[in-house]
């Protein structure tokens, strides 16, 4: 495999940082800038909706933009966003330094995609979309924990100065050693939605949308689970972070491996499958603190190992339109973590947050049933073609 994949990964660790880092410190964010811990949090979720809807649109304005020049640029804004929310000074500004954070990264990942699967060989295609989100699902390992021992030791702008420094590495890195890419035929917005209309294609960016709310319905309020279904202290919900962000590493690679061997469909399917029979069980392991790590090591590494799996689904199922394909998936990715994240709390408020990895159990079935009602469906990728030419 192309070797400049791992370049592009590199980036998507960054950009995976920005969008998790600030999680660990925002009682800190709102002690300072006085502002209640919901606020605070809306920081969070405005990222994940500005990321959601900026990439299509993004991915459409920069279509005639040679490739690497746009990275240059994206990350030079990126930077900028960064630096903006280190000297940031009340919440109004930070927040806008978030919305721009979040549209840059957007594009970052949805470009390293496509170069990462237009340098490579097709049979390691789902290899490299795997290694990048390995990149993302990296930052899951230092992006809470680094934002926690950071922000606590110095000053919660502190992780943002970092990720400054790391995003003007990248830029050195892409400008030595990456080489030109001509950018693909893009579509305009209309005749991107315009690809949602086969059955096929929305059932699988559907699937993922749940898959996500699933996830990110207990995912999101992990401290507080472990916290009041096991006792743990801060120390060993830190230990538990780290456990969770190393399987999660391993589990991207381990999506693309399987993409590769069994092919999207199956890898889809089983993955799902298993990744429902774990989040569902977890309730009921909390008596034994290895027995629950081995479980969340399963949920972990399961989480991520489908991205891979659907990204390289996706570009089979619609190859003229692979581009605008991995946009909306990124788009429904980060639509189903706000929404996962919002049904969490409302599981919290009403019940308990016991009671969130059932509640996220069923959206992981509602995905399968998709993933099952897209994958028995017949390819129509030449109607689709056709109908978007006669638009």
């Amino acid at each position: 495999m192309n070797k400049k994949v791992y370049l592009l990964a590199l980036v998507a660790f960054v950009v995976g940082t920005v969008e998790l880092i600030i999680g660990g410190t925002l009682d800190l964010v709102a002690e300072d800038l006085g502002v209640s811990l919901g606020q605070a949090g809306l920081l969070i979720t405005i990222f994940s909706l500005v990321f959601a809807i900026a990439s299509p649109v993004l991915l459409t304005l920069t279509a005639k933009v040679e490739r690497k020049r746009l990275t240059l640029w994206t990350l030079f804004i990126f930077f900028l966003g960064n630096l903006l929310a280190f000297f940031s000074p009340n919440y109004s500004i930070l927040m806008l330094a978030r919305i721009f954070t979040a549209a840059s990264g957007s594009l970052l990942v949805v470009l390293g995609v496509t170069m990462a699967s237009a340098i490579v060989q097709a049979e390691y295609r789902g290899r490299a979309i795997g290694t990048i989100f390995m990149g993302i699902s990296g930052s899951l390992v230092l992006g809470v924990p680094l934002g926690l021992t950071i922000g606590n030791a110095f000053d919660w702008r502190a992780p943002f100065l970092l990720i400054s420094i790391l995003t003007l590495l990248s830029m050195v890195a892409v400008f030595f050693l990456l080489e030109e890419i001509e950018p693909k035929p893009v579509l305009s917005i209309k005749k991107q939605v315009q690809t949602l209309k086969d059955q096929k294609i929305f059932s699988a960016q559907l699937t993922s949308f749940l898959f996500l709310t699933g996830h990110l319905t207990l995912y999101a309020y992990l401290t507080p689970f472990l916290k009041t279904t096991m006792g743990l202290d801060g120390t060993w919900v830190s230990i538990a972070y780290f456990i969770f962000g190393v399987a999660a590493v391993s589990g991207g690679g381990f999506g693309g491996f399987l993409s590769d061997k069994l092919g999207s469909e199956k890898s889809i399917l089983g993955i799902i499958s298993v990744f429902a029979v774990a989040i569902f069980i977890i309730p009921y392991v909390t008596f034994s603190l290895p027995v629950f790590l081995i479980v969340m090591v399963l949920w972990s590494a399961l989480s991520w190992a489908i991205t891979p799996a659907q990204q390289n689904y996706l570009i089979t199922s619609a190859p003229e339109t692979a581009d605008i394909q991995q946009s909306l998936n990124n788009s429904a990715l980060h639509l189903g973590i706000a929404l996962g994240s919002t049904i969490g709390a409302m599981v919290i408020e009403q019940s308990s947050v016991i009671h969130n990895a059932t509640v996220g159990g069923f959206f992981i079935m509602i995905a399968l049933a998709t993933a099952f009602f897209s994958i028995t469906r017949g390819q129509t990728v030449s109607n689709q073609q056709e109908n978007l030419n006669q638009a």
